[in-house]
């Protein structure tokens, strides 16, 4: 696969050009150079090569798994480290699903409370006795 346009590269990987330039400011893909000009259209344009595809495609599928751009970014940096094993990315791993586990944890206690709140209240009469917002307006819930 030759050299590519932003274009191009958008259209590979299903990501907006903007969404590329972001990932370059952020430091998860590398600023290709700019061509030689060859002709007035083609002058400094930016070619990136053919492994920013593969290297925007890593960075979909983690953000897919709840992983953030600086925990991508610490991933991509793990293949450059001298030493690092996979122990250390199924540390990083490990650390996420827990951290997803305390998520649902999390959103499983609010789901409950809401439900009883939601319970609580026929949805008639005025704000003003809504069992919701006096719930709200409760300290201590």
């Amino acid at each position: 696969m030759a050299a590519m346009t932003i274009g191009e590269v958008a259209k590979r990987t299903g990501v907006g050009v903007e969404t590329i330039r972001f990932y370059e400011k952020q430091g998860l893909l590398a600023a290709p150079p700019r061509r030689r000009a060859t002709s007035p259209s083609q002058a400094g344009r930016r070619e990136y090569p053919p492994d920013a595809v593969v290297r925007i495609r890593f960075v979909q599928r983690a953000k897919e798994l709840g992983f953030s751009l600086k925990e991508i970014g610490e991933l991509l940096s793990l293949r450059l480290e001298p030493g690092i094993t996979c122990a250390n990315v199924r540390a990083k791993a490990t650390a996420k699903l827990a951290n997803i586990e305390q998520k649902i944890d999390t959103l499983g206690r609010m789901k409950t409370a809401l439900v009883k709140l939601v319970k609580g209240c026929s949805g008639t009469g005025p704000t003003s006795e809504c069992p919701i917002l006096e719930a709200l307006d409760r300290e201590g819930n």
